[in-house]
């Protein structure tokens, strides 16, 4: 059974930055992309980042030049990085673990995703 842990979260003031991580267990053969998302009160899960397994990465507009998305294979961990934040980044984080293997397959969609972690909350204030 894999699972996902994130950590790295907390509250900031806008131009911060935080570097989120997430450790997967489990999970010993890395075929399959991952992928940041994040949700706001009130608001649907939305992608944030994906990378594949290859290291090809996309980003949802907003966040493009700002967040960089990041692995380390050998200790089957996620990262994102995330500077110059702004209060519209707030919201729940999630790491998941996507149902193919390229960033387009983690970046569909909620729904494409197969394995979430807990999240980790993320505030920016004004």
């Amino acid at each position: 059974q894999v699972l996902l842990v994130e950590s790295g979260g907390g509250s900031v003031q806008s131009g911060g930055s935080l570097r989120l991580s997430c450790v997967a267990s489990g999970y010993t053969y890395r075929r399959y992309c991952w992928a940041w998302y994040r949700q706001a009160p009130g608001k649907q899960r939305e992608a944030v980042a994906s990378i594949s397994r290859d290291g090809t990465t996309t980003y949802e507009d907003s966040v493009k030049g700002r967040f960089t998305i990041s692995q380390d294979d050998a200790k089957n961990t996620l990262f994102l990085q995330m500077d110059s934040l702004k209060p519209e980044d707030t919201g729940m984080y999630f790491c998941g673990i996507g149902r193919g293997s390229s960033v387009t397959a983690c970046f569909a969609g909620a729904h494409y995703i197969s394995t979430w972690g807990q999240g980790t909350q993320v505030t920016v204030s004004s």
